[in-house]
C-alpha cells in the first residue's frame, strides 16, 4: 500500500493505492488523523488505485468522516474503483460518504 498527500485548492488530497486490510488500516487512519489534527478537515480520498479494502478500511474512513464532519469539514471519496464500491455499496457506506467520479470533481464539490 502506498499514501500520498498534497494540497489542492484549500482541500487535502490523500491518494491510497495498493490494498486497505487489517493490516494496512492503521497506517490509513494514522495518516488521516494526521491532516485532521493539523486542521485539514476538506478532505478527498483519491480512490483511483485502491483495489480493495475490508471493513477495517470502512472503519477508518468512517472514523475519519465523524472527526472531519465535528471540525466543519468532510472526507469525500474519488475515482473509486468496482470492488471498493461494491465493498461501500455491500456495507451501507454509499449513503454516508460522498463519491465523486474523480478528484476534481471531489474538490469542486467543496466550493459549493
Amino acid at each position: 500500500m502506498d499514501i500520498n498527500v498534497k494540497p489542492a485548492d484549500g482541500v487535502t488530497v490523500v491518494q491510497i493505492r495498493g490494498s486497505v486490510d487489517g493490516l494496512t488500516a492503521d497506517e490509513v487512519l494514522a495518516t488521516l488523523d494526521r491532516e485532521v489534527d493539523g486542521g485539514n478537515v476538506k478532505l478527498v480520498a483519491d480512490l483511483s488505485g485502491l483495489d480493495y479494502t475490508s471493513s477495517a478500511g470502512l472503519r477508518a474512513f468512517l472514523g475519519t468522516l465523524k472527526r472531519t464532519r465535528s471540525k466543519g469539514g468532510d472526507l469525500r471519496l474519488a475515482a473509486v474503483q468496482p470492488p471498493v464500491r461494491k465493498v461501500l455499496e455491500l456495507a451501507g457506506f454509499t449513503g454516508i460518504l460522498k463519491l465523486y467520479d474523480d478528484v476534481p470533481a471531489a474538490i469542486a464539490s467543496y466550493a459549493g
